[in-house]
């Protein structure tokens, strides 16, 4: 005899919602009791289909029922709000409550049945009024997911129709570039692989299905090349993250990758991107016009750096590293605060809370080669404020063997930091050494320091300290403004064994050429610019970025190779362009002009090519010892799996030609 589904601790039955409990009170979230509606009746016992009418009845009065509302049909974020805010909480209802219709509506009553079909026609109605921009991923992949299951589930052919538009659209919008704008985001890809999954795993519409595959697919490989070996960990830069992921409070990200491989989230070729790689290992990545992000693969730690800010969650500096014999990894990330503001002063609507964020308030530049990097910051709006600094974060100071600024060993705090010294930091299997460079000293001896914060270790490197103020001369437009405060960094982090220790690789960071100029300040009357160039050199590599402070725009950056460029995929293992041909190793895809992508490893003898081209065009994957020839196919995916061919695209003309192995049935 079956068991009913055990319920979540949190489970309150008085209201059949599950509770949250936070510092600012108890909430009951829409979308947790449509998820758990769901698994009460795929359940299926009666004591849980019983139940499951209960909790849908409490879900479904958060709809906004009311006609007059702006946004009739959506649903209240949480059973306590009084208005419709998250204008989200209508798809995160619905990915629940449409999967569950499709795949068991005959389990609850006729009543319960109309209402909640009732409820998701009235839900899709205001997705499509809502019709949420591209550019907003995860919100984008529910949308489409709800849109075509819901109007199959309704026999709505337009709705459907909408959702599969909608598909299209937002894969030209993010093949413009490579990666989606809402880019490398340990919680957001996650919520656009699941709908994906979900996606296909119930959508009739063939073609909908293989694009769907076909962007997981190239969202996976992404995951995959982040994932960090040494910690397991999500490696940065991220676009949007909460902070207990970025200080790695949550599961490793590699368990969550695997289990997308294992459940056929992703292809099962992605398992070689994630566990056969090289040891050192670089990925950069576009996701928008002068948005890229580079990440650096060591065996004992990974940094990664954004050209420039995604939002307040952004995390545009980061580095994982190994703690050996530690509950978790060792983190270095870095913000822009007003106000010496930390966790527990930034509220989140979302969840009711203030210990989920950490705000970013400043805007970024950065560029990175390998373990080296420059970071470039400014406050985004100093309004009224008693401080504005950037903070470099190392978290656990307790776990953190030896600080040296200069040469000088620091054991208390606070320490102060010279101008032109270096700080570093060894702490587990890495070594970290940051540079600050010359601050726009918005008050008096605005200092650079070592502090502890909430047990963590802070680099605090201020432009401005002192009472609260206002500041006329940052205002823009404005009768003042000479430009935007300086305030930056280089930072390099190296495997210990390299250097031993603290003292010898801050020795050899300091050993570098540093130019850090910014031209003669002037009143600005709208034209004009004043550039703040940053370089740094050693050993016959350099880095480098210039920066109008006027209009704060990047107006390049460089290393000792030239200009980085703005790659929709560079990495050892996997490469993207738009130009017809992509070549990793001995393996080629030529293909119709749109974007399209490769992925090799030959030492399984796998390779994946992916092709987006709106209309079928030819396409050919030459791989080591064999050869895929199709006379015409558009969106899709062809894979070599040890001789094994597999072809699935819209669009698809003639059999697959192919030598050295076979078309798999």
């Amino acid at each position: 005899m079956a068991t009913p589904l055990a319920l979540p601790d949190n489970f309150n039955p008085e209201t059949f919602m599950l509770s949250r409990t936070t510092e600012l009170g108890t909430f009951h979230e829409s979308r947790a009791a449509a998820g758990l509606a769901a698994k009460l009746v795929a359940s299926g016992t009666p004591q849980d289909l019983d139940l499951a009418e209960k909790v849908l009845d409490a879900a479904l009065r958060c709809q906004e029922l009311r006609k007059d509302d702006p946004h009739f049909g959506n649903f209240l974020w949480m059973r306590e709000d009084q208005m419709v805010q998250d204008l989200n909480a209508v798809e995160f209802a619905l990915e629940h409550l449409i999967p569950m219709m499709l795949q068991h509506a005959d389990r609850l009553s006729p009543a319960m049945q109309a209402r909640v079909l009732e409820g998701i026609r009235l839900g899709l109605n205001e997705i499509r009024n809502l019709d949420v921009l591209v550019a907003y991923s995860n919100i984008t992949a529910l949308d489409i997911l709800n849109s075509c299951l819901g109007g199959e589930l309704l026999r709505d052919p337009d709705i459907a129709e909408r959702g599969s538009r909608k598909l299209i659209a937002w894969m030209a919008f993010t093949d413009r570039f490579g990666i989606p704008r809402e880019y490398n985001s340990p919680t957001y890809t996650a919520v656009t692989i699941r709908a994906l999954k979900r996606l296909t795993d119930l959508v009739q519409r063939q073609e909908t299905r293989i694009r769907a595959r076909t962007v997981a697919a190239r969202l996976g490989l992404s995951a995959a090349l982040h994932i960090h070996p040494g910690t397991g960990r999500w490696a940065g830069p991220h676009s949007r993250a909460y902070h207990p992921t970025v200080v790695c409070e949550t599961e490793a990200e590699v368990n969550m990758v695997r289990r997308w491989i294992a459940d056929g989230s992703l292809p099962a070729w992605t398992a070689d991107a994630l566990e056969r790689r090289p040891p050192s290992m670089r990925v950069a990545e576009t996701a928008d016009t002068g948005s890229g992000i580079t990440t650096f693969h060591s065996p004992s730690f990974a940094l990664g750096v954004s050209s420039k800010e995604y939002g307040g969650q952004s995390d545009v500096f980061m580095i994982h590293y190994v703690r050996q014999n530690a509950d978790r990894p060792g983190v270095v990330y870095t913000r822009y605060l007003l106000n010496d503001k930390w966790l527990g002063d930034s509220y989140h609507a979302t969840d009711r809370t203030r210990s989920r964020n950490l705000i970013d308030e400043g805007q970024f530049f950065g560029v990175q080669d390998g373990p080296r990097a420059i970071g470039l910051y400014t406050p985004a709006n100093l309004g009224d404020c008693a401080s504005a600094k950037a903070a470099l974060i190392w978290t656990r100071r307790n776990l953190i063997d030896e600080i040296r600024v200069g040469d000088q060993l620091i054991r208390d705090l606070p320490a102060a930091v010279p101008p032109g010294q270096v700080v570093a930091v060894a702490s587990g299997e890495a070594l970290v050494a940051v540079r600050p460079l010359a601050i726009s000293d918005l008050g008096r001896d605005t200092p650079i320091r070592l502090v502890e914060i909430a047990g963590d270790l802070v680099l605090e490197i201020y432009n401005y300290l002192g009472p609260k103020k206002t500041f006329w001369d940052m205002r823009w437009p404005g009768a003042f403004y000479k430009g935007r405060p300086r305030c930056g960094f280089y930072a390099e982090a190296a495997e210990r064994p390299a250097y031993g220790d603290a003292r010898t690789f801050g020795q050899a960071v300091a050993s570098g050429a540093l130019r850090d100029d910014a031209a003669a300040p002037f009143v600005y009357a709208g034209e004009g610019e004043r550039l703040w160039t940053v370089e740094y050199a050693r050993d016959g590599k350099s880095l480098g970025l210039q920066v109008d402070l006027m209009a704060w725009r990047l107006k390049r950056r460089w290393t000792h190779r030239g200009d980085p460029g703005w790659p929709m995929l560079e990495s050892p293992m996997a490469r993207e362009t738009r130009d017809g041909k992509v070549s990793v190793g001995d393996a080629t895809l030529t293909c119709g002009p749109q974007a399209a992508w490769i992925f090799a490893s030959p030492e399984t003898g796998r390779w994946a090519a992916g092709y987006h081209g709106p209309e079928p065009a030819p396409l050919t994957l030459t791989v080591r010892g064999g050869k895929v020839e199709v006379e015409a196919m558009g969106t899709g995916t062809v894979v070599w799996d040890n001789d094994a061919v597999t072809v699935e695209a819209v669009g698809l003309r003639g059999a697959p030609k192919i030598t050295g192995g076979y078309l798999k049935k």
